[in-house]
């Protein structure tokens, strides 16, 4: 299966250097950030391996890495205006 790659880096390439500047110097952001990653690599290891996980539990980890996602895009523009 192929699978898209949902880093934050790729997601938000014109914020490269704000996610730089905000995991080294807040901590709520470098936490968010670490488990958005984490979240991220489960996701996508479990949907290139076809690994047996159930639609509910896929898709509520999915939701959850999209409320990560809003609330470091709301940090980032945040911190870039």
């Amino acid at each position: 299966m192929n699978v898209d790659h949902h880093d934050l880096h790729h997601e938000f390439p014109e914020f490269a250097e704000t996610i730089h500047s905000l995991k080294v110097g807040n901590h709520h952001f470098a936490r968010l950030f670490d488990e958005y990653h984490a979240l991220t690599t489960r996701i996508e290891t479990l949907e290139d391996n076809d690994s047996p996980v159930a639609d509910t539990a896929l898709e509520e980890m999915k939701k959850q890495r999209v409320k990560l996602k809003d609330d470091l895009y709301a940090m980032l523009k945040a911190a870039k205006a």
